[in-house]
């Protein structure tokens, strides 16, 4: 891996707004190129808009969802990375020659590379299908990167597997914080009136962003999975009033130690960058720890329990689980 500057952008995204939302990246590019950042990444579905979807019928969902790597917006990212030099990463709704619809994360590199990522866990819509393979790749830049998009990023077994496949850089795009969890102690509703007065009162939407709705949750978990594996991890999310939820932004850089590089709890559109330094990959302790696997006794892993529930069902579910 060589060493590679890296950001994380959060935004406020418009519902359905393409135009809107591409114009947002574009602004970013060119803040990302003015600081020489070689790897930039955006939240989940942040083009085409994310929470207003569970609504949408599948013909609303299909109106604007795209091909990839043909359409519009993937080529629209195509040549921002070749302008820049940059690798640049960005979530939409795709639609397969098939008909299906995903939850997809592309990436477009400066030579003329793309590579997607299907959401393993999607939850959004009844119309949309989970996708059924890791995506782990080379960059130009000179690292191998893995992306896992939000909910993907909750189950360990998803994070080790990039790391098996020799990811060194994990691309976390979110969509959270500030949901409406079935789980007691997990996140928690914040009131869209204090985004909205942002401007006059930043400390109390911030206080909130900083709580247990939005950084201390993320500080639970997100830390372990770069620690655990050794990886770096860009953690871009959305931020700001989300259809009926309000996201937390909270974007940030981990380092393969699951210390952070650099974090934001702004209630506002903002870029994080951090350089990625591989000599501390060399000897950490995820690193190690793989290292000393015993996969001899793993083989319960792949097993299902009967257990296993849709993501959906676990997502929503206001019950207890009931065991087998």
């Amino acid at each position: 891996m060589n060493k590679i500057k890296a950001a994380a952008v959060q935004f406020n995204h418009r519902p359905g707004d393409k135009a809107f939302n591409l114009g947002r990246i574009d602004e970013f590019v060119a803040e990302a190129a003015s600081q020489s950042v070689d790897l930039l990444v955006f939240p989940e579905m942040c083009i085409t808009g994310y929470w207003h979807v569970r609504n949408l019928s599948r013909a609303e969902i299909e109106e604007f969802s795209e091909s990839v790597p043909d359409g519009e917006s993937t080529q629209h990212l195509l040549e921002l990375s070749r302008s820049t030099g940059m690798t640049i990463g960005a979530g939409l709704v795709e639609q397969d020659a098939e008909g299906n619809l995903f939850n997809t994360f592309v990436v477009a590199m400066p030579d003329g590379r793309t590579e997607r990522h299907r959401k393993l866990h999607t939850f959004i819509s009844e119309h949309m299908l989970s996708g059924s393979e890791y995506t782990v790749f080379d960059i130009p830049q000179g690292a191998r990167v893995g992306v896992l998009i939000c909910y993907d990023c909750n189950i360990g077994e998803n994070v080790r597997m990039n790391a098996l496949q020799g990811a060194e850089i994990l691309l976390a795009p979110h969509q959270t914080g500030g949901c409406d969890s079935p789980s007691p102690r997990a996140m928690g509703v914040v009131d869209a009136n204090l985004w909205h007065d942002r401007e006059n009162n930043p400390e109390a939407i911030e206080a909130e962003f900083k709580g247990p709705k939005g950084r201390q949750w993320l500080k639970r978990w997100l830390p372990a999975r770069a620690h655990d594996n050794g990886l770096f991890v860009i953690f871009a999310n959305g931020v700001g009033v989300d259809d009926n939820e309000v996201r937390t932004g909270n974007s940030m850089i981990l380092d393969p130690y699951g210390n952070t590089l650099i974090e934001t709890w702004k209630a506002r559109d903002e870029m994080i960058a951090a350089d990625l330094d591989p000599t501390v990959r060399e000897m950490c302790t995820g690193s190690r720890w793989i290292r000393s696997r015993r996969p001899d006794l793993y083989g319960p892993l792949a097993v299902p329990t009967g257990k296993e529930r849709d993501t959906r069902t676990v997502r929503f579910a206001r019950e207890a689980p009931k065991d087998d």
